[in-house]
């Protein structure tokens, strides 16, 4: 085992904040010198955490520490084959110190356990799940519920996200309850007794923004097999069932694309009164008409909503009188704008949105009917001034 490389994987439902911890680990192998690898799964064709993971200096100075898998879930026979092919072509060109793996959150951990057992050269020493303190408290009343509704689930023969959650848990080495910030401090213990009665092996960690040591990751001892035997033989029936009948716990992923800038009025409008709590997560890249210089992040989780900072677009920038470049800096723009084919240069919106089959046609209509129209398109032309309800402190994306 000592000669294997080790394999850390984050899983955990969606908008659990595995990017952040992905993002904050991969930031510090950078400064410490740490040899690590990247592979990170969306389950989108988007693959907009792939993108978010590409743009830390790390990774943009390495694009081959990167692998991104995108349009199924690890957990998958597709998804575990991708992962294999990812997994040796690391191994053979780069002999990293320490591989990391995000999966999509409607990955399902046993099917990787299975799959680590057997491998050669990597060795699986911690297999991190993340939960939303925030959500435990809300939706299963600071995790008291959450294995009484599994309970209830299988005596009803459903499969839901309940079920998932708590195999996640069940499976994980170690649990890291993310968002803390947003609930009462007292209640972590609480938290904390709960989740031992669905998996009494774990010790349970909070952190927030992703702060986590990234060596400690390198002193983990192997994942422990034995202690989920018993589950795995229990689960292996149910789970080859759904992966016959391609069961994706009623999750659908639908994508928004769009060359036209968000209404900054009706877009709140949409969020404030159609944003379901069903609508597990959105995320992507956009643009308002009131902030036509800015490339936003869209992050939603649950009833959260973030706007984040990514940078300037290069079309604004060779709009603006005021740029400030040479003229040799602004040829090199325009030469990289002859890449783009839309009517607004290289702004763009490209959206993600998961949640509950039922739910996810009727937000993603909403949110396009937030788009500009042909006549605000002119006004927007034109100078007008869109009333914009938004934030105006907005997170700025560093490394």
């Amino acid at each position: 085992m000592d000669k294997k490389i080790p394999v850390v994987v984050l899983n955990g439902f969606l908008g659990s904040g595995k990017t952040t911890l992905f993002r904050n680990l991969l930031t510090q192998s950078s400064k410490k010198n740490i040899n690590v690898c990247a592979i990170v799964n969306d389950m989108s064709e988007l693959d907009v955490d792939g993108e978010l993971i590409g743009n830390v200096d790390l990774v943009e100075d390495n694009k081959d520490i990167l692998i991104s898998i995108s349009s199924c879930v690890l957990s998958s026979k597709k998804g575990i084959s991708e992962l294999d092919t990812a997994l040796n072509k690391m191994v053979n060109k780069i002999k990293p110190e320490l591989i990391i793996i995000e999966t999509s959150g409607s990955c399902h951990p046993m099917p990787l356990i299975e799959y680590f057992k057997k491998h050669k050269t990597v060795n699986l020493t911690g297999l991190f799940t993340l939960v939303d303190s925030a959500m435990l408290k809300y939706d299963y009343d600071w995790g008291s519920t959450l294995f009484q509704k599994m309970q209830e689930n299988i005596k009803m023969g459903i499969r839901d996200t309940t079920n998932l959650l708590t195999e996640q848990i069940m499976f994980c080495s170690h649990l890291i309850l993310t968002k803390t910030d947003k609930i009462e401090s007292s209640h972590l213990e609480t938290i904390d007794n709960n989740i031992k009665k669905i998996n009494p092996f774990i010790n349970t960690y909070s952190i927030v923004f992703g702060n986590l040591n990234i060596d400690s990751l390198l002193k983990l001892n192997s994942y422990d097999y034995f202690k989920v035997e018993k589950l795995i033989h229990e689960l292996k029936p149910i789970l080859k069932i759904e992966e016959q009948q391609k069961v994706n716990y009623d999750i659908i992923t639908k994508v928004i694309k769009d060359e036209r800038p968000f209404h900054p009025q009706r877009l709140w409008n949409v969020c404030q009164n159609y944003l379901d709590k069903k609508i597990y997560r959105s995320k992507g890249f956009f643009w308002l008409a009131s902030r036509d210089k800015h490339s936003l992040l869209w992050q939603q989780a649950a009833a959260g909503i973030s706007l984040e900072l990514i940078g300037t677009w290069r079309s604004s920038i060779i709009e603006d009188p005021n740029h400030g470049l040479s003229e040799m800096e602004i040829l090199q723009l325009k030469e990289l704008l002859k890449n783009e084919h839309g009517r607004f240069g290289d702004r763009k919106c490209d959206l993600t949105v998961i949640g509950d089959k039922n739910k996810v046609d009727d937000f993603t209509n909403k949110l396009k009917s937030c788009f500009l129209t042909e006549d605000e398109i002119e006004l927007w032309k034109n100078g007008h001034e869109f009333s914009d309800p938004w934030p105006k402190n907005i997170v700025n994306i560093s490394n």
